[in-house]
């Protein structure tokens, strides 16, 4: 058994490319596939295949992943609690993290934690809900930004309830609406965010049991406002996204108590190596400064 073996299995994995992750560990592509065939020896079974379509896991390779990870952190937590015990702050912390709270709050945590701890590495991994979650579980990050609820297997600390308003254009009738309920929304057409991206939207409609129209789904937030801009439907967005909106664009609140609640979720917060303990307060204390 090697841990070295199992970083280079990992970099392959999120890297998609033996080249890349060789290029980001320092080794050569033919070190790399030594490497992972030496574990596959070891094994006595595959855990990668190589295709025209790239690099991916062999169901063997899916069950062993989660086990290498844990190990991995596990040995990162303990050079890190070494490094305290020797009056060092060293260490490497993976955030899964989403585009609003990327852009909204992580400039100001990190200015202020590197500027107090420069020697401890930030590494940011950007996707939807349900990939963050499911990084969080297999241990690719140490912890992430979630929209609550979010699976019961997940610890949680709750940041901030960010309200929900509704984007049409200035062509539109409820332009100059002082504020619209949701039920006035039945026969609109919609542009969505994609499933797994913002749960909180699609919640919101089946709580007032309407079945909406949807036009188009996409991803990314922006792409959303775009279109509401020229016309092709409304949409419902948080308010951290709402922002430098093009003029033709006008935000409603929605009648009511309605936002998606934002917080930081983790397999264990106890069991954080010493680099993220460090890290987390200055999430906590930073958003409780901008309410």
């Amino acid at each position: 058994m090697s841990l070295s073996k199992f970083e280079v299995f990992i970099s392959v994995i999120e890297s998609g490319s033996l080249t890349r992750a060789g290029e980001l560990l320092g080794l050569t592509q033919s070190a790399v596939s030594h490497a992972i065939a030496s574990l596959e020896r070891e094994y006595g079974f595959s855990i990668l295949t190589r295709g025209r379509s790239g690099i991916s896991l062999t169901s063997n390779g899916e069950r062993l992943l989660p086990y290498m990870s844990e190990m991995l952190r596990v040995n990162e937590r303990m050079k890190q609690e070494v490094a305290s015990i020797n009056g060092m702050e060293v260490g490497t912390v993976r955030i899964g993290t989403f585009t609003s709270v990327s852009t909204q709050w992580l400039p100001g945590i990190l200015k202020r934690f590197q500027d107090n701890y420069p020697a401890i590495e930030i590494k940011l991994m950007e996707g939807y809900y349900d990939q963050i979650e499911y990084w969080i579980q297999t241990g690719e990050v140490d912890f992430g930004f979630v929209s609550l609820p979010t699976t019961e297997e997940l610890e949680t600390i709750p940041l901030k309830k960010d309200q929900l308003y509704l984007l049409v254009t200035d062509e539109h009738p409820l332009y100059n609406c002082e504020r619209v309920h949701v039920s006035q929304l039945a026969e609109e057409t919609f542009v969505m965010p994609k499933a797994g991206c913002d749960n909180d939207i699609q919640r919101l409609l089946a709580q007032y049991h309407l079945q909406p129209r949807v036009k188009y789904e996409v991803g990314d937030d922006h792409a959303i406002i775009a279109m509401v801009q020229n016309g092709l439907g409304i949409s419902i967005l948080p308010e951290m996204i709402l922002f430098r909106l093009p003029a033709n664009i006008r935000t409603i609140p929605l009648e009511g108590e309605h936002y998606r609640s934002l917080g930081m979720a983790a397999t264990s917060f106890a069991k954080q190596s010493p680099a993220a303990k460090r890290f987390l307060p200055y999430v906590t204390e930073w958003v409780a400064e901008q309410k």
